[in-house]
């Protein structure tokens, strides 16, 4: 059955149908010394530059708000920066997504910059990350090209209602050959962070109407199937990304999830949909390579 399903993603890889979703879980493919590669390693990292109450020191939205509260939104921006900021190479999982001949749309949950390492050969690609309504209010996302340059804003229209702006996505977005989404922002190649529950908040008002999701993504995930690498669903915050990232897609997605779903999670991948695959991530990624070699999926 597994060797049936890897050969299914192949071939919607093969004709752009695929969507690869990776979480934080992919950076344990990256050895040591690669930035961290859960929350709780994110917010002991954050806690050891800085005091926070006993409370919320297990609490990376909790953590970092009290940061942002008390020792401002910059020193925030800057512990974030020093912990993703790093020599890591992209794993062989990022080069091989980065290979594919079609590449729609690529999303990127957490904050390393490692997909964008992988994509650094080509010039036919750009970035969509949202950004925090502290630092830049009014704004949910902004463009990069594949340089690293922010894209000029587009001039918002005003919806039906006329009390709310709706900011379209810049034209030369739309041309590019992969679109590389990360909802909660990155380091590179500006800083930009969703982490505080400050920032949640102000997404979690809004993205039911899809408000912080770009239009790209809006349009490019439209009857495709998702496939979700090193995410786990055990907290609302993941299971409302990905419930609103993949709404209106397909009908069919898969998670390489081998360790048995908590209650929460087994609901969620069965309201979505959402197959799962009981392999490890690194063996999913070799039958992954060696299926699409057998198949010439590679450029």
């Amino acid at each position: 059955m597994t060797v049936q399903i890897i050969d299914e993603i192949v071939a919607g890889f093969r004709d752009g149908k695929v969507i690869p979703y990776l979480g934080c879980g992919v950076l344990a493919l990256a050895g040591e010394g690669c930035p961290p590669g859960t929350p709780g390693e994110l917010v002991a990292r954050l806690t050891a530059k800085t005091t926070v109450p006993h409370k919320v020191r297990n609490n990376l939205t909790g953590a970092a708000q009290y940061i942002e509260n008390f020792k401002h939104r910059k020193t925030l921006t800057s512990l974030m920066t020093e912990a993703f900021r790093s020599d890591t190479p992209p794993t062989a999982l990022h080069r091989q997504l980065a290979a594919l001949p079609a590449l729609p749309l690529l999303v990127h949950a957490w904050y390393d910059d490692l997909p964008q390492k992988a994509l650094a050969g080509r010039n036919d690609w750009g970035m969509a990350q949202g950004v925090s309504q502290t630092e830049h209010f009014g704004r949910w996302v902004h463009y990069f090209r594949a340089d690293g340059t922010e894209l000029p804003e587009a001039v918002p229209s005003i919806v039906a209602d006329e009390t709310a702006l709706f900011a379209p996505a810049p034209d030369e977005a739309a041309q590019w050959a992969t679109l590389l989404y990360q909802p909660l922002g990155s380091v590179a190649p500006a800083m930009n962070y969703l982490v505080s529950d400050s920032d949640f908040v102000e997404v979690m008002t809004e993205i039911d109407i899809q408000t912080p999701v770009p239009l790209p993504v809006q349009t490019l995930r439209k009857d495709r199937h998702f496939l979700f690498l090193g995410c786990r669903f055990d907290t609302q915050l993941d299971r409302v990304f990905a419930r609103q990232i993949m709404k209106r897609s397909s009908d069919r997605h898969w998670a390489v999830l081998p360790e048995t779903p908590s209650r929460y999670e087994a609901r969620f991948l069965d309201e979505q949909n959402i197959q799962r695959i009981e392999l490890p991530l690194a063996k999913f990624v070799a039958a992954l390579a060696e299926a699409g070699h057998d198949h010439k999926l590679s450029a």
